[in-house]
């Protein structure tokens, strides 16, 4: 069976990446990647699978996700983390009082890295941003967002939602996924 390694800390992320792929082991190697200072997903996504494929010397996928709030001019973009870090859900809420236009995304770029060439896949997920943390703890969690984050056309957040909820959401929202890109693509030339 052919092997791809996703080398990330993000259990959810790895999580995710196993339910996409049938013929394929999917193996993580938990490590914290380099993250270039940077507003592109892709440049960040680049760096981080090159490096990656440097420690393991094998096919690898990194993957980076940014979060976009419309009323704040896209940010924190692909500084989630440090957003998260320094001001966390409260402060983001926070900066949002009083805003109607709830609008946000996630974007996501994913990096497969062969040794030879780089390939890109994307993903987008619209919605909006509550006006309170709401629902529980789960393994799949990426990110404290899953807590303010309900996606386009629903009223519950990610938290909220069970599994089937959640793995059916697109049929909804009209979001795409970065890993269900690059698994179709896969199965495809493979």
């Amino acid at each position: 069976m052919e092997e791809i390694v996703f080398v990330t800390h993000n259990k959810g992320k790895a999580k995710s990446a196993e339910k996409h792929f049938k013929n394929l082991k999917i193996s993580t190697f938990d490590f914290e990647l380099d993250e270039p200072r940077s507003d592109s997903l892709k440049v960040i996504a680049t760096a981080k699978v090159k490096q990656a494929y440097s420690i393991v010397n094998k096919p690898c996928i990194a993957l980076d996700t940014g979060f976009f709030i419309e009323e704040l001019n896209g940010f924190p973009r692909a500084f989630v983390n440090f957003s998260l870090d320094t001001i966390g859900i409260d402060g983001i809420l926070k900066l949002m009082e009083n805003k109607e236009n709830r609008a946000c995304k996630f974007d996501e770029c994913l990096a497969y890295f062969d040794g030879n060439e780089i390939k890109y896949f994307y993903g987008n997920h619209p919605g909006n941003l509550a006006y309170k943390k709401q629902g529980i703890d789960r393994k799949e969690k990426w990110s404290d967002l899953w807590y303010v984050f309900k996606p386009k056309g629903f009223e519950k957040t990610l938290a909220e939602m069970n599994e089937y909820e959640r793995e059916n959401r697109r049929k909804v929202d009209g979001s795409y996924s970065a890993l269900e890109k690059f698994a179709e693509w896969y199965q495809g030339n493979n």
